[in-house]
């Protein structure tokens, strides 16, 4: 499969590849919200700096060129308000995101995941699914507002973040 533009965009919101000269950013962006991601997000429960950026950064780039996965950061006017990535499997490929905690409730991850669907769908994925654990209501509510048809739920194993109840809810939407 060939890789996705490094660049998606619609009139509110513009995915654009991380570079290493974001790693400040990153920082401070998650950082700031690692209480709020860390409630969902097993990498953010004991806190997040620039190390951990770092760490992301240098895996994103290696896994972008290996095609394992294409990480994004998400702006909106300008600023860098989360992320959003691909995650390629043989028949499908998987979207995740996350927000910061003063730009939910505005529809920015709806706007990027719509963009990353849209996106698989021209690389020719089949079906593109979305996983949340079961008690994040917010984070479920983008695949439903996006089509995606909820399939079943998984039990993952521990280590799972504070506020997960260790059972993923799945969705998928198959190419029109």
């Amino acid at each position: 499969m060939e890789a996705p533009a490094e660049t998606l965009a619609d009139d509110v919101v513009v995915l654009r590849r991380w570079k290493p000269e974001q790693l400040g950013t990153l920082a401070a962006v998650a950082g700031d919200s690692a209480e709020h991601l860390g409630a969902w997000q097993i990498w953010a429960t004991n806190g997040y700096g620039r190390r951990e950026a770092a760490d992301f950064l240098e895996t994103t780039a290696r896994n972008w060129a290996e095609g394992k996965t294409y990480d994004f950061a998400i702006f909106a006017d300008g600023d860098v308000v989360g992320a959003s990535g691909m995650i390629t499997h043989p028949d499908r490929i998987e979207i995740g995101y996350w927000l910061s905690r003063h730009h939910t409730g505005r529809g920015l991850v709806t706007r990027a995941a719509r963009l990353l669907t849209a996106e698989a769908f021209r690389l020719g994925a089949p079906e593109v699914e979305i996983r949340h654990d079961e008690k994040n209501v917010e984070s479920g509510a983008v695949p439903a507002r996006l089509g995606f048809t909820m399939t079943g739920e998984e039990t993952v194993e521990p280590p799972f973040a504070p506020a997960c109840a260790g059972v993923n809810r799945i969705w998928r939407l198959k190419r029109p």
